[in-house]
């Protein structure tokens, strides 16, 4: 086998490097702040990179390459890589998501300790030549309650250091149900309004997404707990920085430990100065540890792919087989669709998945098709890139159980896909079909047979089977000028006056007094707005 090159090209830990020194089968060079043409030039050299936040590989720096194979990110984030352009370059794209996750968690607690026993400003009142004890009276830990939002790997690392110190722990996460969070030692709550009157402290552990942004605002201000103190080592701008500033200015909010910031570098905040206060410049992932750890893994992924074409954390899709890939599309973007669908469809904790495969489609690589479902799945709820290579192991580390069947009959049509995700008490179901050669179709929901569009703007609503039903609401869309492209009904028998599922397709998004209207109706029992791509759009692992 001939020697492969690999560029770094961002300072790593010597134990990275040490891993490169030691291979027989590769060489390396050290090549740090490229920018533009001399970036271009340089990735046409190696066969693979390492890199970490500091250079940015754009569509420009990777225009016209034919030897880079992959690109490894040692770290988590990988808004640096354009990796819709590498995808295209056949350039497989990897992380390190676990090497950051205990110096994270430990970040956290030293900002909820700080808080608790005022070590910044008692600090700097010795500075100034002040011994002031009474000014400075903290509080405990142990007996306090903590709410932990998003119970991933750093989520629930937080949750076991909290009860080690003998606190109460509250967790949301739209993944969690009562028998994991049993297992975990916590409390699971239904919603994240439930844990605010409730909890002494609040740390968030999510992405930032339109869910999460502004979690806490004024309104949220207005139910939790007085004497609240506020941490977050995850992504600036979950917490409304003015709704902190006046928190703090009116007593509701007693500490506020912020490590990120909406926009960084920050250097000039409200914040900064104020009573109860403790800022970080982003430090969760900056220990020794941490950066050893996420250079070894990445050169460790580096190698196994290079040498062995194994490929493990991948952030985009670049190792299927084009003809596999060419083969299933349709499919793929099917079960990618039941996902989404299911995902905004249930809405109550997800323990356990299971998909039936029949007819032809049964002889597919069913792996590729559930991890597909599986990307669609947990799109909406995870901070890191979701496609058919990771999406399946991201779901089992939630501790979600995954159960594939097949079927060689074939039922009503040649090739179906039937997905059923359960959890909190509730099921849902839904299954889809391809029309003709690329037509997605959903022809189930909940156990009502019917063939609707899966694309688009979606609006499902629960119904009594009685007269009159469809034209109210054709009236409510009408009114507030939402116009609707298709509409299908299902019925749960053959029989008239019992229940019906209606799957409409508008050519806007449904306004918020649009569905509330719907649900003044009566006969009307659920109304769900459902946003999903539109016809023909694919997401980028599978373009």
């Amino acid at each position: 086998m001939s020697k492969f090159k690999i560029g770094v090209l961002d300072s790593i830990a010597p134990e990275g490097i040490a891993l490169l020194e030691a291979d027989p089968d590769c060489t390396y060079e050290v090549r740090t702040g490229l920018k533009g043409e001399e970036l271009r030039q340089a990735l046409n050299e190696f066969d693979g990179v390492i890199i970490r936040s500091g250079v940015k590989i754009t569509a420009e720096a990777l225009q016209g390459n034919k030897r880079l194979r992959a690109i490894v990110r040692a770290g988590v984030g990988t808004d640096n890589i354009d990796k819709t352009a590498a995808t295209r370059l056949g350039i497989v794209v990897m992380n390190t998501p676990s090497g950051n996750t205990l110096s994270t968690a430990e970040h956290t607690f030293a900002l909820m300790l700080a808080l608790s026993r005022n070590i910044a400003a008692a600090y700097q009142s010795l500075c100034q030549g002040r011994w002031d004890r009474k000014s400075y009276m903290g509080t405990q830990l142990a007996d306090k309650t903590l709410g932990v939002v998003g119970m991933g790997r750093i989520g629930r690392a937080v949750a076991e250091r909290a009860l080690a110190f003998e606190m109460k722990v509250l967790a949301y996460d739209p993944f969690l149900t009562e028998e994991q969070a049993t297992r975990l030692g916590v409390q699971r709550v239904e919603k994240i309004d439930d844990m605010l009157p409730q909890v002494d402290y609040l740390t968030v552990h999510t992405p930032l997404t339109d869910e999460t942004r502004n979690l806490i605002d004024h309104d949220a201000l207005e139910k939790v707990k007085p004497g609240i103190r506020l941490i977050n080592c995850a992504r600036g701008g979950i917490y409304n920085e003015a709704a902190l500033v006046d928190g703090l200015k009116s007593g509701k909010i007693a500490g506020v430990a912020l490590d990120v910031f909406e926009t960084e570098p920050c250097t000039d905040s409200p914040l900064f100065g104020m009573p109860g206060v403790v800022c970080t410049p982003h430090l969760g992932a900056s220990t020794e540890e941490a950066q050893t750890q996420v250079a070894i893994e990445g050169i460790q992924l580096l190698l196994a792919y290079l040498k062995h074409g194994e490929i493990r954390h991948a952030v985009n899709v670049a190792a299927i087989d084009p003809k596999t890939l060419a083969a299933l599309r349709s499919y793929l973007d099917v079960a990618y669709r039941l996902g989404l669908f299911l995902s905004q469809w249930h809405d109550a904790a997800i323990g356990r998945c299971t998909l039936t495969y029949r007819g032809d489609v049964a002889d597919a690589d069913t792996n590729l098709l559930t991890n597909a479902f599986c990307a669609g799945l947990l799109e909406r709820a995870l901070d890191e890139d979701v496609n058919i290579i990771n999406a399946q192991m991201l779901l089992r580390e939630r501790g979600i159980e995954l159960v594939e069947n097949r079927s060689h009959d074939k039922g009503a049509f040649s090739s179906s896909i039937a997905a059923e995700v359960t959890g909190g008490g509730q099921t849902a179901n839904a299954a889809g079909t391809v029309f003709g050669q690329n037509m997605p179709r959903l022809v189930m929901v909940d156990d009502h047979r019917l063939e609707a569009y899966i694309d688009g703007h979606l609006v499902v609503f629960c119904h009594q089977d009685v007269p009159g039903i469809i034209g109210r609401v054709g009236t409510v869309f009408g009114q507030h000028d939402l116009n609707i492209a298709q509409m299908a009904v299902g019925r749960g028998s053959d029989r008239p006056g019992g229940h019906a599922i209606g799957v409409l397709n508008l050519d806007s998004p449904p306004t918020t007094q649009a569905v509330e209207e719907l649900m003044k109706i009566p006969g009307i029992e659920r109304v769900q707005p459902i946003e999903l791509p539109a016809a023909g759009q694919l997401p980028s692992w599978l373009q």
